[in-house]
């Protein structure tokens, strides 16, 4: 199991300690639909409150639909933080493999969402300044999800897990509608965000499975706001209903 894991924690330590960004990612809605009528729900949350909402339904055997939210609140002294996103999308869905096991996905989508940042420098815990930023942003992505329903397990406190592995890469254009600071309106930035994205799932029961999301997040711009100083360090569950039987090796 170490293999699977050895990525995922190389990102989440090269990123943990990352400069701080207007725009804080969603986790990417990953439901690996595998026939018509399949739905799939999820809910995540990070060390930093940063809580991911995902749903999915197959329309068809081909193609599928999608939502996704997130939101979060971090208050500290010396900085208020808050973020809010929503996103829709839909795309081509597929398995293939000797056994049809293995699922990949096409998704484009649409969104949008708001950050509240407040910054307070004290002297001798007197106020001396505030500063008060407010964003409006929306986005559009495409991405890839690649999966397999082919099992392996872990032995865990006396009891046999079923653990299956996936990633996905999103790339997202995000630019900003509105800037103010203090109430005063500043240049708008945009970014182009590449998120290679890999998660682990370790099936409680055969519609629900314990999920572990890590990513990075790169920008190709060179932006002072709208910056990939935020990744994605998740821990969740995922329920997925009237999708095909993972096969048992």
């Amino acid at each position: 199991m170490n293999k699977y894991l050895i990525v995922p924690l190389f990102f989440a330590a090269a990123t943990w300690s990352s400069c701080s960004s207007v725009y804080m990612p969603n986790v990417p809605n990953t439901p690996m639909l595998s026939q018509k009528g399949e739905l799939s729900a999820g809910a995540h949350i990070s060390p930093k409150g940063n809580a991911s909402i995902n749903g999915a339904y197959a329309v068809s055997n081909h193609f599928g639909v999608l939502f996704s939210g997130s939101y979060m609140k971090n208050e500290r002294t010396s900085k208020d933080f808050r973020h809010k996103l929503v996103e829709f999308g839909g795309g081509y869905i597929d398995t293939f493999g000797p056994d049809n096991n293995q699922i990949i996905e096409i998704y484009a989508g649409y969104g949008g969402g708001r950050a509240d940042r407040n910054f307070r420098e004290y002297d001798d815990k007197l106020l001396i300044s505030s500063t008060k930023e407010e964003v409006t942003f929306t986005k559009t992505f495409i991405q890839v999800n690649y999966s397999s329903k082919k099992n392996k397990y872990l032995n865990l406190f006396g009891n046999r897990y079923a653990l299956n592995y996936g990633t996905a890469i999103r790339i997202s254009h995000v630019g900003m509608n509105t800037f103010l600071s203090n109430n005063i309106g500043q240049p708008k930035e945009d970014n182009m965000f590449i998120e290679p994205v890999f998660f682990t799932r370790m099936r409680l029961s055969d519609a629900v499975q314990l999920q572990y999301t890590s990513s990075g997040n790169f920008g190709l711009k060179d932006r002072k706001f709208m910056t990939a100083g935020n990744s994605i360090f998740t821990i969740g569950a995922v329920f997925n209903l009237g999708g095909k039987k993972p096969i048992v090796k």
